[in-house]
């Protein structure tokens, strides 16, 4: 009888002991997106930091998607 109560408590213990572990090795890393910054009256210049436009002087601004549209537009 001891021998039966001791196999369940440690069947019990060791099931639960693996639902409680998480699987880590599937899951997928994100990579940061890339900024990149651009002229608004030269398109065609583009860096990957902050500053001024070669061209004209302005200050270069976050180049977004053009497939991202506001909403209700």
């Amino acid at each position: 009888m001891a021998v039966a109560i001791l196999f369940a408590a440690t069947s019990v213990f060791a099931a639960h002991s693996t639902i409680a572990l998480a699987d880590t090795t599937k899951t997928k890393k994100v990579k940061p997106a890339r900024v990149q910054y651009t002229c608004t009256m030269h398109p065609e210049v583009i860096s990957n930091k902050p500053g001024k436009c070669p061209k004209c002087g302005m200050t270069l601004v976050k180049k977004t998607d053009a497939k991202k549209k506001p909403a209700g537009k």
